[in-house]
C-alpha cells in the first residue's frame, strides 16, 4: 500500500508476464499460422512490456543522483512507453507484412528498449570503473545483467550449438533455451540489483523528491 513500493509491484507484475507470454506462444503457435502470429504478437507485447517496467523501476530507483528531478528523469518513462508502443508495432508489422524471420521481427521489442531503459545502469558502471566508487550488490547485479542479456541475444541470433551440429540438439541444449535460461537469470540478477536500491537509497529519495509512484 506504500507508494514508493509502486514502482518496484509494477515491474514485477511485468517480470512475470514476459516468460509467462512467451511459454503461451510456444504452446499454442502450432495451432494455426493465424494462431502462431497472434501468439508471438502477443510475446512481443510483453517483451516490450517487460521493458517498461524495467523503466519505471530504474527511474524511481537507480537514477544517478544528479540526474534525480531533471529532464530525463521527468522525461524517463514516459519515452519509455511511446519506446515500447512504437518497437511492438514495428515487430508486429516486420513479422506479419514483411514476413521477416522471428529473430529480425523480435529484434524491435528487445534492442532498442533494452538500450534505453538502462542508460542509468550504463552510467552507473561507467562512473564506477572510471572512480573510486563503493562496491555493493546493486552494482554487482548490474553487471551480471547486462552479461546474460548479451549472451541472451548472441544465443537467439547466432543458433549455436546446433548450428555446428544439426539433429544433436533438437531436445536439449537448443540454443533457443539456453536463451530463455539466460534470460531468467539476466532478470534475477536485475532484480537483485533493483531491491538493492530500493533499500539502500530509500532515505535519499525520500529527502529530495515525493514517492515515487504512478
Amino acid at each position: 500500500q506504500e507508494p514508493y513500493h509502486w514502482p518496484l509491484l509494477i515491474y514485477l507484475l511485468l517480470v512475470c508476464l514476459y516468460p509467462f507470454a512467451s511459454s503461451c506462444a510456444h504452446t499454442f503457435s502450432s495451432m494455426s499460422a493465424r494462431a502462431r502470429h497472434i501468439c508471438y504478437f502477443c510475446d512481443y507485447g510483453a517483451l516490450s512490456l517487460y521493458s517498461l517496467g524495467c523503466a519505471f523501476a530504474y527511474g524511481a530507483y537507480a537514477m544517478p543522483d544528479h540526474w534525480v528531478s531533471g529532464g530525463l528523469h521527468h522525461y524517463f518513462v514516459p519515452a519509455a512507453a511511446l519506446n515500447s508502443f512504437v518497437c511492438t508495432g514495428l515487430s508486429c508489422y516486420s513479422r506479419y507484412v514483411l514476413g521477416k524471420s522471428t529473430s529480425t521481427a523480435a529484434g524491435g521489442p528487445c534492442v532498442y528498449p533494452f538500450l534505453y531503459d538502462n542508460i542509468p545502469l550504463f552510467y552507473r558502471l561507467l562512473f564506477c570503473f572510471w572512480s573510486n566508487c563503493a562496491w555493493n550488490e546493486a552494482v554487482a547485479g548490474d553487471c551480471s545483467h547486462p552479461l546474460f542479456a548479451l549472451l541472451t541475444g548472441f544465443l537467439f541470433t547466432s543458433h549455436l550449438p546446433e548450428r555446428l551440429a544439426p539433429g544433436r540438439f533438437d531436445y536439449i541444449g537448443h540454443s533457443h533455451q539456453l536463451f530463455h535460461i539466460c534470460a531468467v537469470l539476466g532478470t534475477h540478477f536485475q532484480l537483485e540489483a533493483i531491491l538493492c536500491d530500493v533499500c539502500s537509497r530509500r532515505a535519499w529519495l525520500r529527502g529530495r523528491l515525493p514517492a515515487p509512484g504512478l
